[in-house]
């Protein structure tokens, strides 16, 4: 199924009940009083996030959500029943905005994680709220509060460990084949990826982790241009980024370029995605003798004065890959240590 990754549904809570004007009727009690009931809650909406979900596709056609309203309130003190809280299922890694401030309510990254997103009204009082030694009888009783009414934007951010960058034809997805069970389109032309794909590599029994390959990003993604625009969210997540280049690009280009130009566009994006460790895979290393492919893939990290990890590979030819996705899986291991360390570290200076 193509990924839906962006989706705006309005959702409106359920309204109050109404207070009831009643009087207490009884043989042998006269002048009973006031025994009007409130009316009941409305229910409130709430978003849930479950992990079997990994698009928005269906709020593209239900886009309208409604919420019951609460009962009235009745006599003999009887009190309206609330309405019933409806729940919406939504992806794992969906971030929920409010169209109208453009404010971010909430982000659901774990399953079952819930999400307050439209309040029900308040029930109406009854009359016998407004009995006095003023006011015996009252006739007064207040109608139930609107429930809220939101426009709200969901936005399906991938929740991949690994996330894969690099010009259309780098060979992501011929990556994600040679090292997951994923099976995304490949073929010779650009942009053959036309949604993001996730694998999940196993390096080792009960050892794994996810890597996302992104539609290819050109000069101007983060102004619009390309596919890629549409899919830069996603990396946003990702705790590494594997930055794939053609060690002979198609077009006649420079690699260095190539590298430079998706920098550019990152860094336009989200600055902070600068900041996250990247990797340098020079891919299609195939295409040349290896001792040419030796010495262009040196060429090419001076070139940019990398200082981070690179790597020479064949997505193709499956070189070199295995050993990278080996590496990936102990820095990813350590990452999750030094997490657990800092966390435990809290929880001693909180105790």
């Amino acid at each position: 199924m193509k990924l839906v990754d962006e989706a705006e549904i309005t959702v409106t809570a359920g309204n109050g009940g109404n207070g009831c004007v009643g009087f207490r009727r009884e043989k042998y009690i006269p002048l009973g009083g006031p025994d009007g009931g409130d009316g009941g809650e409305g229910g409130s909406v709430w978003l849930e996030a479950n992990e079997n979900l990994n698009t928005l596709v269906d709020f593209r056609h239900q886009k309208r959500f409604q919420a019951q309203r609460g009962e009235d309130g009745m006599g003999q003190q009887r009190y309206g029943k609330a309405g019933e809280p409806l729940t919406i299922v939504v992806p794992v890694g969906t971030v929920v905005i409010n169209v109208s401030t453009d404010e971010t309510i909430g982000d659901l990254t774990a399953h079952g994680q819930r999400l307050l997103v439209a309040r029900g009204g308040r029930g109406g009082l009854g009359n016998m709220h407004f009995k006095s030694s003023v006011t015996r009888a009252p006739r007064k009783a207040t109608p139930g509060e609107d429930g809220e009414e939101r426009l709200l934007r969901l936005e399906l951010k991938l929740l991949a460990d690994v996330g894969l960058l690099g010009f259309p034809n780098a060979g992501k997805s011929t990556l994600v084949r040679a090292v997951s069970a994923a099976t995304p389109k490949v073929a010779d032309y650009p942009f053959t990826t036309l949604y993001p794909n996730l694998g999940v590599v196993s390096t080792e029994p009960h050892r794994s982790f996810v890597i996302a390959d992104i539609p290819g990003l050109i000069e101007g993604a983060a102004d619009g241009a390309g596919l890629g625009a549409l899919f830069l969210r996603h990396i946003q997540r990702t705790r590494l980024l594997l930055h794939l280049v053609e060690i002979q690009p198609l077009d006649g280009s420079d690699a260095v370029d190539q590298v430079r130009a998706i920098e550019r566009e990152l860094g336009k994006f989200d600055a902070g995605l600068l900041d996250k460790p990247r990797w340098l895979m020079i891919n299609k290393a195939d295409l040349l003798p290896q001792a040419d492919a030796r010495a262009e893939a040196e060429r090419i990290v001076a070139a940019l004065g990398w200082e981070q990890p690179w790597f020479l590979v064949s997505g193709l030819a499956h070189a070199g890959t295995r050993e990278v996705m080996l590496k990936v899986q102990s820095f990813l291991d350590r990452l999750a240590e030094e997490a657990a360390d800092a966390a435990d570290a809290a929880d001693a200076e909180g105790s």
